[in-house]
């Protein structure tokens, strides 16, 4: 474990994970991966197509068992847990959600509730008030009459990340969810993001755009064929040197009142 991952243990990290490693076969899908995150952050993991960080992500929720290493959580390892703890503690957004039955999308949103419920138990005022809200923060509560299965995309998106909500965990995992999105959505759902990461809460996002990932996340974890290439603070993970060995690419880079990252030519890696 890297200096800055210990600092974090030392602080009481919400989630921690040991050296982590997934294997296929012969191929090392993830290799001894440590990593933290702290009660208030929004934690970013960035790198290509292919470096890990859906597998990664997927193994930080208890979704995948790691072949090697371990996750905690609040010091506790992840797999104590019991399925309902589970869910009450970690919202789980995936990359590419999907919708199976003809529900409206209030009802939809209101399964989030489950983990809270016993069997039977209906919704009381504190869960039609934690739904409200969730649909309220993303930009959903016009849609909450409307068949799910009708929805576009980035409303599907939006009404996914809202059925997390409302369910009120502490730790939120969410993978590539602006991809689907407007630019105005985008915006949106990282600011909601930004602030779910605050007080004893925590949040880790795949994000492929580093634009997005300068302005919002307090630290960065860049992902390359399954290891950790560099992390820190964006100014440190997103140097020129990183990018253009990690990604193959120069970019164009500046900082005004707002971060911005340009990708501008493809870089000779035998050079």
């Amino acid at each position: 474990m890297s200096d800055e991952s210990s600092k974090s243990t030392e602080s009481g990290a919400l989630l921690s994970a040991d050296h982590l490693s997934y294997t296929v076969g012969h191929d090392d899908i993830v290799h001894d991966v440590s990593l933290d995150v702290l009660p208030g952050e929004l934690v970013g993991l960035i790198g290509p197509n292919g470096a890990g960080k859906s597998t990664l992500l997927s193994m930080l929720a208890g979704l995948q068992q790691p072949t090697n290493g371990a996750v905690r959580v609040r010091e506790k390892p992840l797999q104590q847990f019991s399925i309902t703890e589970r869910a009450q503690i970690i919202g789980w957004l995936e990359q590419i959600g999907e919708i199976h039955w003809p529900l409206s999308v209030r009802r939809l949103v209101s399964l989030g509730r489950f983990p809270h419920l016993a069997t039977w138990q209906k919704n009381n005022a504190k869960d039609e008030q934690a739904i409200q809200r969730a649909l309220e923060l993303t930009d959903s509560s016009h849609l909450q009459e409307r068949d799910a299965m009708t929805l576009s995309g980035g409303e599907r998106a939006r009404v996914l990340m809202a059925r997390v909500l409302a369910a009120e965990p502490s730790l939120l995992l969410a993978d590539e969810p602006v991809a689907a999105l407007d630019l105005g959505h985008q915006l949106q759902t990282m600011d909601v993001l930004r602030n779910f990461a605050n007080g004893h809460k925590a949040c880790i996002v795949v994000l492929h755009d580093l634009s997005v990932a300068a302005r919002y996340c307090d630290r960065l974890y860049m992902m390359d064929k399954g290891k950790i290439a560099a992390s820190g603070n964006a100014a440190k993970v997103l140097s020129n040197d990183n990018i253009r060995r990690v990604y193959g690419v120069d970019v164009i880079a500046g900082c005004e009142s707002i971060p911005w990252i340009v990708p501008h030519k493809i870089v000779d890696q035998d050079s």
